[in-house]
């Protein structure tokens, strides 16, 4: 058995284009870029980008280019397709590597309120039951619970 899977998540490089095939079916195409840092033989922290390009169907294609913007977060997950063509302008063979996507989760927006990510408007800071009142800290408020790391059951 054979396994052709990808999963990939990153930020669009450009709005997503809707187009159409002859036989109506819609399909929308945008690039992903993901990143990854790594230190060299030397020691070096190197940050190196690739970009993907991905390929959407039917009734996806029309909710992805409607919803999806430049620079928003996206998870695709599909398969990777390597296709081919003549040039026209007598350049040879051509070749583009997709990701065809089977399911695309849309990343969160910012809200531009200032409020973390995922905390209702209205509810930061000190308003907001079991978040931190430090503005920009991901933390928790513990308040003054005693917490014995002996406790902790893994």
């Amino acid at each position: 058995m054979y396994l052709n899977k990808a999963f990939i998540f990153g930020n669009l490089t450009r709005d997503p284009e809707l187009k159409a095939l002859p036989s109506g079916t819609k399909v929308t195409e945008f690039a992903i870029a993901t990143n990854r840092s790594y230190k060299d033989p030397n020691g070096v922290v190197k940050d190196e980008t690739q970009f993907h390009n991905v390929v959407v169907f039917g009734r996806q294609a029309e909710t992805s280019a409607q919803y999806l913007k430049k620079g928003q977060g996206v998870l695709i997950e599909g398969r990777i397709q390597t296709r081919s063509w003549d040039d026209t302008n007598g350049g040879g063979k051509k070749y583009r590597t997709e990701i065809i996507a089977e399911s695309v989760q849309f990343g969160p927006k910012s809200s531009g309120s200032g409020a973390p990510q995922g905390a209702p408007q209205g509810m930061t800071g000190e308003h907001a039951p079991g978040v931190a009142s430090k503005p920009g800290l991901d933390t928790i408020d513990y308040g003054d619970a005693n917490i014995n790391l002996d406790d902790i059951p893994f």
